[in-house]
């Protein structure tokens, strides 16, 4: 037919531009001691082209209101301290946004078990590039109310610990943490009563933990086969008559990730697995998720929720195992 071209394609058009990302920056000003590189991450992220939004977490405002209009946003951060980033994560849980832990706080244990980077430039090459890992989270539930945490739980000797630092943070940073466990050379014991997956057990020590992730800093591993994305906690009894004493059981995992031989201390600790672990004991024990004191005592459940949380990181999901 006369005019009728065959074999020929419409010209291709412009080349498409990607979306912009848009990131949510939730940051507590009462993290660390107010200066990390925040404003410069920002500034680096508008650089390479996010829509960013930044806000300010608020005493009387739940973290899942900062969070309610979620679904216009890529990515979110967390900038503040362990607290702040599991609380964010557990208000975004399932949602398969992919969360920044970005390390404003004190000893940013969530960030180091990420193995994160530490300068801006490096975390906002980070965010733009999107890589990230799925893993589990923790939920504690006391009296009613639940609460979420990414890295451990605890009742005893660890929240005792925390609480003594408190006051020796703004001096001394993460020594805080060392310097009260110094202090804690005749902790408490009592008898703990747990039921794990619904099977009862007692043993008598100085506290329990929780475990989700398994590193303590600078990426020392509290004990082996800590994994966050099996489905499951791993359960720390801790037995030793102080902290000070759980310093060769750090060496021993330590020894076993570097596959430098067999355990060469034992009896100071016992790790079990669990879905869901409840914790009583004789004698009140302080609580602490996270870095976090809660003002309530024993009892507590924990319970894992798997696979519920991504968190922006280059590691390798076997890399943030002990």
């Amino acid at each position: 037919m006369k005019g009728q071209m065959t074999g020929q394609t419409s010209p291709p058009g412009p080349p498409s531009t990607p979306k912009a990302q848009r990131v949510l920056v939730v940051f507590n000003p009462k993290s660390g001691k107010g200066d990390s590189d925040l404003p410069e991450f920002v500034r680096l992220l508008r650089v390479g082209g996010a829509e960013v939004v930044q806000r300010e977490t608020q005493k009387d405002t739940p973290l899942a209101e900062q969070v309610s209009d979620l679904g216009a946003f890529d990515i979110v951060v967390a900038a503040g301290g362990d607290g702040t980033v599991s609380s964010l994560a557990y208000a975004i849980r399932g949602s398969g946004v992919p969360l920044l832990a970005f390390p404003a706080g004190t000893a940013n244990l969530i960030a180091q078990n990420l193995n994160l980077p530490t300068t801006a430039p490096e975390l906002a090459a980070l965010v733009l590039a999107g890589h990230c890992i799925t893993v589990d989270l923790g939920e504690i539930e006391v009296r009613g109310e639940k609460s979420g945490f990414a890295m451990l739980a605890g009742a005893g000797a660890d929240a005792a610990m925390i609480k003594g630092s408190e006051e020796l943070k703004e001096q001394f940073g993460v020594m805080a943490y060392v310097l009260s466990a110094m202090k804690q050379l005749s902790p408490k014991k009592t008898t703990f009563k747990l039921t794990l997956d619904g099977q009862e057990r007692e043993f008598e020590g100085i506290g329990v933990m929780v475990a989700n992730f398994g590193m303590a800093n600078y990426r020392m591993p509290i004990t082996t086969d800590i994994n966050p994305s099996d489905g499951q906690f791993t359960v720390v009894l801790l037995k030793a008559g102080n902290l000070l004493r759980l310093i060769p059981n750090l060496i021993d995992s330590l020894r076993a990730k570097l596959n430098l031989g067999d355990p060469m201390f034992s009896g100071n600790l016992e790790t079990l697995n669990a879905r869901e672990i409840t914790v009583d004991a004789a004698d009140p024990f302080p609580l602490q998720y996270d870095g976090e004191l809660m003002v309530e005592t024993t009892p507590f459940t924990a319970r894992i929720l798997p696979g519920v949380a991504r968190f922006m990181t280059a590691a390798r999901e076997e890399e943030v195992e002990t």
